[in-house]
């Protein structure tokens, strides 16, 4: 990881200290609302959210798996948008998970839908959409594994391009707006799902 210097610090060291200021996480309840499920939008990953930003909400309400999914072959995460909150149920039901999330900052960059984890990275790298390199030049190219890196300590990569869920370093984001199309957990909670999940474990964001 390269070092800061100061007054002449690197891009990517400018880019991982705005990224990653740890802050205190506030949340409050709201209705669990399900919505339609057939949207679809352009994704990037992880926002800069260095300025200051509404308080989080998040919704913890449990659900039951079955309006909204057949089956629970492979496993099943359900992501609902606007209670900020992923469920996780095991195959045999045994097994139950709720998180708090980060959520993508507008309806524009969010996308609803059935799809499914296609790979698992734990120590991802990351690297930033052609879009995002275009909006803020400044950004580095390549992001290592490690405390700058926007993806945290685990991802899981969705079918859909540029979709993860994922952990995150900076703290303040969970329970907001604050990601231009991913979902972002806890790096303990990312760390958990990670293990109960497998490739092809269905997905299922309203």
């Amino acid at each position: 990881m390269t070092k800061p210097i100061k007054d002449g610090a690197t891009p990517a060291a400018r880019f991982g200290r705005r990224a990653f200021v740890a802050g205190g996480v506030a949340a409050l309840g709201t209705p669990l609302i399900a919505q339609n499920i057939d949207g679809a939008a352009t994704v990037e990953i992880e926002d800069d959210i260095s300025q200051t930003v509404r308080r989080n909400i998040s919704s913890f309400r449990t659900l039951d798996w079955r309006p909204y999914f057949d089956t629970l072959a492979g496993g099943a995460i359900l992501v609902d948008i606007d209670s900020r909150a992923l469920h996780y149920w095991s195959e045999d039901e045994s097994v139950y998970r709720l998180y708090p999330t980060s959520v993508p900052l507008s309806e524009d960059l969010t996308r609803r839908g059935r799809t499914k984890v296609i790979r698992k990275v734990e120590g991802p790298s990351w690297a930033p959409t052609p879009s995002m390199k275009q909006r803020n030049p400044e950004w580095p190219d390549f992001v290592g594994p490690g405390p700058d890196n926007p993806l945290g300590t685990h991802a899981l990569y969705l079918s859909w391009q540029y979709y993860r869920i994922h952990g995150t370093h900076d703290t303040r984001k969970i329970g907001r707006r604050s990601s231009n199309g991913c979902i972002g957990l806890y790096n303990e909670h990312i760390a958990q799902l990670f293990e109960l999940t497998n490739v092809d474990t269905q997905v299922l964001l309203i």
